[in-house]
């Protein structure tokens, strides 16, 4: 082998050892810093770069992506002295790939620290019972706390969330206590206000059935009081239908001595009654107004036609007036 191709060979190697080095594929979502003769030169973007092999070198690489980040468990006490185990975890991302590379050290243990000890104050100012109902409000105050800080390490703090919460097993045995006790006391207020209620439907269903007999009762009444109006006035128009007929017969021929008669009939007939039903009769004060009455009545008999006159008034009745059961 000639030394032409063995210098050819060697610098076949060289360039593609150069062309590996100076050219850089950084992935999307991600950024690398670029250091040239040990100082800061640039930040590649996802893509295709060239750089100056053996000059330039990649000294940090970030990702761009939310990272979620572990606390550790530690423990806090609250406002009433009482230790509680908080952990949680911290979503954080790089917004400054520079100041992410020469801020801090370390800007994961920077970020880590920091949201322990702002935890740790933020419990301390409440007690026990707001730590559980103000979860909110403690990562709140995390995030604001260490966002504020976390500018000059180029990293942007998104959210803090507590995974768990846990006093001392003394304290959740008297909590579990109060929790029993609490939801004894609500079914006792149920149980009452079920039984309440059941006496309140009870009074107003009897309420109710009682209107509504009240209002059949008075519906009844006025129904029969219609009817007996009814039948009163039917009554009325038929008596007055009769009078008009009576008084139409007495005006015409031989009307009055109808009625004359007629009203012997009747007259005999009620004392024949009264003397059947009982030992004692009622008789006129004057006696020859009852004799003169059946005297008008069998005159009239005698003057009518025998055909048209009824035949009801006959000799047997007066005696069974006038004599007396013994």
């Amino acid at each position: 082998m000639s030394g032409f191709m063995i210098f050819t060979l060697v610098l076949a190697v060289l360039a593609i050892v150069f062309a590996f080095q100076a050219i850089k594929v950084v992935p999307q979502q991600s950024a690398w810093i670029v250091e040239r003769l040990g100082k800061f030169h640039a930040v590649l973007s996802p893509g295709l770069n060239v750089v100056i092999p053996f000059i330039d070198r990649v000294a940090y690489k970030h990702s761009l992506k939310e990272i979620p980040l572990d606390t550790l468990s530690q423990v806090c006490i609250t406002k009433d002295n009482t230790k509680l185990s908080v952990d949680g975890v911290l979503f954080f991302q790089v917004t400054d790939p520079m100041r992410a590379s020469y801020g801090t050290s370390n800007y994961v243990i920077a970020i880590t620290q920091l949201a322990q000890t702002t935890l740790r104050s933020v419990i301390g100012k409440m007690e026990l019972d707001k730590t559980f109902e103000e979860r909110d409000l403690i990562n709140r105050s995390v995030v604001s706390a260490i966002d504020e800080a976390a500018l000059n390490w180029g990293v942007k703090v998104l959210r803090y969330e507590i995974k768990d919460l846990t006093p001392p097993a003394v304290i959740l045995q008297a909590m579990q206590q109060q929790i029993t006790a609490e939801r004894e006391k609500r079914a006792v207020v149920a149980a009452s206000e079920g039984r309440k209620q059941e006496q309140i439907n009870l009074a107003t269903g009897a309420r109710e059935a009682a209107i509504a007999e009240s209002e059949g009762e008075k519906q009844a009444a006025i129904n029969k009081a219609e009817g007996e109006a009814a039948a009163t006035l039917a009554i009325a128009k038929a008596t007055a239908e009769a009078l008009r007929q009576i008084a139409e017969a007495t005006r015409a021929p031989g009307g009055m001595d109808a009625v004359n008669l007629k009203v012997a009939e009747q007259y005999v007939q009620a004392f024949a009654q009264l003397a059947k039903e009982g030992n004692t009769i009622l008789l006129p004060s004057n006696m020859n107004d009852m004799g003169s009455m059946i005297a008008s009545a069998m005159s009239i008999m005698r003057n009518t036609d025998p055909k048209t006159v009824s035949t009801e008034v006959t000799k047997p009745v007066v005696p069974s007036i006038l004599n007396t059961k013994s």
